[in-house]
């Protein structure tokens, strides 16, 4: 079974980063809450939560490492050099790397989106683009980059989406679970 590991830093998107969480343990993947710098996080609408463990060079073993974002918590990921080394690492390796929202600033310092097709929350792209030429936005809800082993998508509303994509990008069926979270339902209503 896959190894997924979803960072938290204080300010994240509470409802980004705990349903990524939710849906893969509901998979039977081990999805372990990793915590930047501290184990109790605050996220950014102060809903306070504990992570499994703390950082450690361990990430590197992940199949996926996946960041929520939240603008104050994205910035946090960004701004980690340790963090950035471990990514850069990663994906210079072909391991898949995922993030969602303002997250993929993050991916933007560590100069992983250098060629990627990438999405993110709205706006966001025109700081992301001008830093990489060779990359393509698109306001897809989520974008898979099976070159680059990126995964990435564009806000709250899009947290589901992106956890299945997760879960379907490591090999894992997830229609069962579509069903029973009521999301195909959700889907065939628009």
């Amino acid at each position: 079974m896959p190894k997924v590991a979803v960072v938290f830093a204080d300010g994240c998107e509470e409802i980004e980063g705990l349903t990524q969480v939710d849906v893969l343990r509901r998979l039977g993947i081990t999805c372990d809450m990793v915590g930047l710098t501290k184990l109790e996080i605050t996220g950014g609408h102060d809903i306070k939560f504990s992570c499994d463990k703390i950082l450690a060079d361990d990430l590197y073993d992940y199949d996926l490492v996946s960041f929520p974002g939240g603008m104050t918590g994205a910035e946090n990921l960004r701004d980690n050099d340790k963090l950035m080394g471990l990514m850069k690492k990663r994906h210079a390796d072909g391991k898949w790397c995922a993030a969602m929202c303002a997250a993929p600033i993050a991916f933007d310092r560590y100069g992983l989106l250098q060629k990627a097709n990438y999405t993110c929350y709205p706006g966001f792209e025109k700081d992301i683009s001008s830093n990489n030429p060779q990359s393509t936005f698109s306001d897809d809800i989520v974008i898979v980059d099976s070159r680059e082993k990126l995964i990435t998508s564009r806000g709250p509303a899009t947290a589901l989406a992106f956890s299945y994509k997760i879960a379907e990008t490591l090999g894992i069926d997830t229609s069962d679970l579509q069903n029973g979270m009521l999301y195909s339902y959700l889907m065939k209503q628009k």
